[in-house]
């Protein structure tokens, strides 16, 4: 598996990551735990988890099993989240909270887990400043932004002489794709490593949803998420993956996912699981190479 060296972490990011939205959430902690063996065991350096996640049940769960693995995980990049508003004064409160829940020292990647103006204050961009210089925080970066708002922020960094984003998480698959060319630019102008999340549209892409959507998945645990791919635009990107899948023989998750992995600049795709076998398709499809899927 292909990975990408950063050197404020010190650690190698590797091309499929490991999402931990599920821990606490979705499944237990046994079953968490037998995930991130199995990631582990298949080379993936890099777990997001987020503060949010299971009301921080996700950082708990990973902080157990990177205290129980030790020297044998210590190479693992682990990333997180906050949430906003964002306020100067409790930043490194928040921050301590995590910490305390991942049983770390530091956290390699923190995000900001999606736009609000308050990221803007030069106030708490000192106090993200401050974490980094302070050890407690590896590298910065953003989730959920467009490049008007990742663009502003690092503009105010640069000008601060203030540690800037590293990183933008967001959302992209072969239905939704919240990474454009504005952003790649941005990114390349700036050196940001791009992560992608949800490639299989939380299941939107597998075609499982064309009938009732049971009480247990995602779209109902998130309601918002029938907002993003219940429309006509994603339905038809789903249809054309479909006939590419009947072409190819392949199955429709297979292409989904490849696809996903070969996006120009993606440092990192996050695959969310909830068992081990979600993590095989996953790499299973990064092996295969570029479907060549049509735009």
């Amino acid at each position: 598996m292909n990975s990408v060296f950063v050197p404020a972490l010190g650690k190698h990011i590797s091309q499929a990551g490991l999402g931990c939205v599920t821990f606490g959430r979705e499944i237990d902690r046994a079953a968490s735990f037998s995930i991130m063996d199995h990631a582990l065991e298949q080379g993936v350096t890099f777990f997001d988890t987020a503060s949010a996640y299971g009301g921080g049940a996700s950082e708990t769960i990973v902080g157990q099993w990177f205290a129980e693995k030790g020297e044998a995980a210590a190479h693992i990049a682990i990333a997180s989240k906050l949430v906003p508003p964002f306020d100067a004064s409790t930043l490194a409160a928040a921050v301590e909270q995590s910490l305390t829940r991942l049983r770390m020292e530091r956290i390699d990647v923190l995000f900001v887990h999606s736009f609000h103006p308050s990221i803007e204050d030069e106030r708490v961009l000192s106090a993200l400043n401050a974490l980094v210089v302070a050890g407690k925080v590896g590298a910065l970066g953003v989730s959920n932004f467009n490049a008007a708002q990742l663009g502003s922020v690092l503009r105010k960094q640069v000008e601060g002489g203030l540690a800037p984003m590293s990183f933008v998480q967001n959302n992209q698959n072969y239905a939704v794709s919240h990474v454009d060319e504005a952003l790649r630019q941005l990114c390349r102008d700036f050196g940001v490593h791009i992560v992608t999340y949800s490639p299989l549209a939380a299941g939107f892409l597998t075609g499982k949803y064309r009938g009732a959507v049971a009480s247990d998945v995602r779209f109902e645990i998130m309601p918002g998420h029938k907002d993003i791919y219940f429309n006509d635009r994603a339905w038809a990107r789903l249809d054309q993956l479909m006939k590419a899948a009947e072409q190819a023989g392949k199955p429709v998750a297979n292409l989904a996912l490849a696809w996903a992995f070969h996006q120009e600049q993606v440092s990192s795709v996050l695959i969310g699981c909830r068992t081990t076998s979600h993590l095989d398709q996953a790499l299973a499809a990064l092996a295969e190479g570029d479907p060549g899927l049509p735009a």
